[in-house]
């Protein structure tokens, strides 16, 4: 317990000091007061940039907003024409079908008449070859 040394032997050892209140220089205090200001006004003009960044970012919100409300209510409307084509064509389906199969019967009938006609010619030349003898 000799190595313990109580509160009471260190203030005797050490000299106690006290704290000096001395005032500081004009100069220190004005210096000091500037550099706040300074620093006061600094921190505004961050804070307003940074201000004017969000107000920035919120009108484009907006515009971005409305762009999407357009370009939504555009491809509405290009949905509902494209249904009622789609629908039209439905409706005209059946007509379109009986073209075709008037189309293909056209074409059976244009190849018959040539054949027709191929089959008449050779006839005829038969005919006018029986009719030399």
């Amino acid at each position: 317990m000799a190595d313990e040394i109580t509160k009471k032997e260190i203030e005797k050892e050490v000299e106690v000091g006290e704290e000096l209140k001395e005032p500081p220089p004009p100069d220190v205090v004005q210096l000091c007061r500037e550099t706040f200001q300074k620093s006061a006004e600094y921190l505004h003009g961050e804070l307003e940039g940074t201000i004017e960044d969000y107000k920035l970012l919120e009108a484009l919100n907006r515009i971005t907003i409305t762009k999407y409300t357009d370009m939504k209510e555009l491809t509405e409307n290009i949905s509902k024409g494209l249904q009622d084509l789609n629908d039209k064509y439905s409706n005209l389906r059946p007509f379109l079908d009986q073209i075709t199969q008037i189309d293909e019967n056209v074409t059976a009938l244009e190849q018959a008449a040539y054949k027709l006609d191929n089959y008449s010619k050779r006839l005829e030349s038969k005919f006018k070859a029986l009719e030399k003898r």
